[in-house]
């Protein structure tokens, strides 16, 4: 019986390791139900009865990832959905049966308020799920994990809005797609030019086209418009809900490289009816942001669970293949390659849970500062505002990190994994060349790696990423080789922290240059400490950290040098470096 959460060593360790106490005491108002509108009578009386309930949703999903859903994604990779000639789409049998099995077991509102009919899970567990999900198969996160949707429309939108729609999110009678894109306006939202307008009865209606939207066939659509036809910027843009009907219409059904059982669609809207969510010109400045954060943290978990997925089959593949008389994961070459694989692996996991724990103290803080606003001291609201802050700085830094280093990651371990397997991984037989198909998309929707880079570089830069290492390095260890891994990353600290000042001192173009370089070796010192914080109560964690520092310390080194050389070449000796464009004398 395969479940994708007992048989995941390094998810099992995480799940004991964090700190889902604290996690479980502000998502459930420290267990006084009065205190909260979430209140229902089945909540969890303190943190251990909701940590084991956190256990056993997780081990419900792993179930259903591994018995249900990993079977059917080859099928679902091959058949793919169908357009219809009335502008709508029916999805393959198999997608509809992984969301029938989803729903049935009441896993479509992981993250809602018990009042909706929703499980009232934290983003970290919500995350895990993810993970799994997408282990089993990587497009089918591309429906459960636009539950982001629904926790969008609870956070922001009119209660008759959560009203209407949140039970029927939470009992997987519908599903969602945020709608943002547009032919001319990709990475750039402000250009987004969707018409939205007032009809005699009041009524708003949205006109215009919308690309490459993920789940565009989905039944509720939260879309970016313009609201303010004489504002040409992100100011007049406002966030509407419209439902699938006659007037909305997909017109084209892209077709991909990967992630096949992800509808990616056009869509035409003809004077569709909908609906404000919250205020106008607050839908790219406010809750677009707000969304697209949620969302990158669940691509990051996409792209972990694609690479678990990856690594299994070579792992095996490598033990089990003979050449030369012996199998060839004691080929030096291929042995070197599987433990970078396993390790990288475990770093992007590591970051990625830390930035699910920010977030949830993030979210949650916000939430009780308007929830609870009447009833908090002033001195309690200025704690809180205070914390506010502090959580949104960091938030801003990792989760740009977590979107960029995991799915990178992804793209190298699923490509490596091909490699392992040689000739036999290059062809259908084996599932790693849709691994390598469903890893690529991760590094570009949601934001592409380069934008991550300017979002985390900026972070890096503001002294959010000084302030949380310096938090790490008052953590004592006691054992001394861990204190001398600590010591490096110490010493890896200080040179970041010159090179920031070197890249500040030469400006915004100079900064966006060298981003990666630099958002690189921040990320060594920051997964370093997360890895030794895990090598304290873990023997094998030991050599993990020690392999992660002791490997990227050549690399910080060899990055802050070249940060530090004041080279602009790429940007003044473009054509000369890159050469012209082709056909362009």
């Amino acid at each position: 019986m395969a479940n994708y959460f007992s048989d995941n060593e390094d998810l099992q360790f995480l799940f004991n390791h964090l700190d889902l106490a604290k996690v479980a005491t502000v998502q459930e108002d420290n267990f006084h139900p009065s205190n909260s509108p979430t209140a229902i009578l089945y909540a969890p009386t303190d943190a251990a009865d909701a940590i084991d309930n956190y256990r056993r949703v997780l081990e419900i999903t792993g179930q259903v990832a591994g018995e249900h859903i990993a079977p059917r994604a080859e099928t679902v990779d091959l058949k793919g959905h169908h357009l219809n000639s009335d502008g709508t789409v029916t999805l393959s049998d198999a997608v509809r049966d992984n969301l029938q099995v989803l729903a049935q077991t009441d896993l479509m509102g992981f993250t809602l308020p018990r009042r909706y009919g929703g499980l009232n899970c934290p983003n970290v567990i919500y995350t895990m799920a993810v993970e799994m999900i997408s282990r089993a198969d990587g497009s089918l996160m591309n429906l459960f994990g636009l539950q982001g949707i629904a926790e969008t429309i609870n956070a922001f939108a009119s209660p008759e809005i959560k009203r209407d729609y949140l039970p029927r999110f939470s009992r997987g009678e519908v599903t969602g797609a945020m709608v943002l894109t547009e032919p001319d306006a990709g990475s750039d939202l402000q250009a987004v030019s969707l018409r939205a307008w007032q009809d005699n009865d009041g009524t708003w209606r949205l006109n215009g086209v919308k690309r490459f939207i993920t789940n565009g066939c989905g039944d509720i659509l939260l879309t970016l418009a313009r609201s303010e036809p004489d504002i040409k910027d992100g100011r007049g843009l406002s966030l509407f809900l419209a439902e699938r009907g006659p007037r909305i219409k997909v017109r084209h059904l892209e077709e991909k490289l990967g992630i096949h059982g992800s509808p990616t669609c056009e869509l035409v809207y003809d004077d569709a009816p909908a609906k404000l969510i919250g205020e106008r010109q607050l839908g790219l400045i406010s809750y677009v942001m707000s969304l697209m954060n949620g969302a990158r943290v669940g691509v990051a978990a996409q792209a972990v669970g694609i690479a678990e997925a990856a690594f299994r089959v070579a792992r095996q593949y490598a033990h089990s293949r003979k050449q030369f008389g012996k199998a060839i994961e004691h080929l030096p070459a291929v042995a070197e390659m599987l433990v970078d694989m396993k390790i990288n692996l475990e770093a992007a996991r590591a970051l990625l849970y830390e930035t699910c724990i920010v977030c949830d103290l993030e979210n949650n803080n916000l939430r009780v500062l308007e929830e609870q606003n009447t009833t908090l001291s002033e001195e309690e609201k200025k704690r809180r505002k205070n914390e506010a802050r502090g959580w949104k700085r960091l938030n801003g830094m990792l989760t740009p990190m977590s979107k960029y280093y995991c799915s990178e990651m992804s793209i190298r371990l699923t490509s490596d994994a091909i490699q392992v397997l040689g000739g036999s991984g290059y062809m259908t037989d084996y599932p790693v060349e849709r691994y390598y198909r469903d890893a690529r998309i991760t590094s570009i929707y949601e934001g592409t790696s380069q934008l991550q880079i300017v979002a985390a570089v900026r972070g890096v830069c503001s002294g959010a990423f000084e302030k949380r290492v310096e938090e790490y390095e008052q953590h004592p260890f006691s054992e001394a080789p861990i204190q001398k891994l600590h010591q490096t990353l110490v010493e890896g600290k200080r040179l970041v922290i010159e090179a920031i000042e070197f890249v500040k001192g030469r400006g915004g173009t100079y900064m966006d240059l060298y981003g990666r370089k630099l958002v690189d070796s921040a990320l060594v010192v920051l997964i370093g400490h997360l890895l030794l914080r895990q090598a304290e109560t873990n023997e094998r964690k030991k050599q993990v950290a020690r392999r992660f520092i002791e490997t990227g310390w050549p690399t910080l080194q060899r990055d802050i040098a070249l940060i530090r050389s004041g080279d602009t070449s790429p940007l003044e000796q473009l054509t000369t470096l890159a050469g012209p464009p082709p056909g362009v004398n």
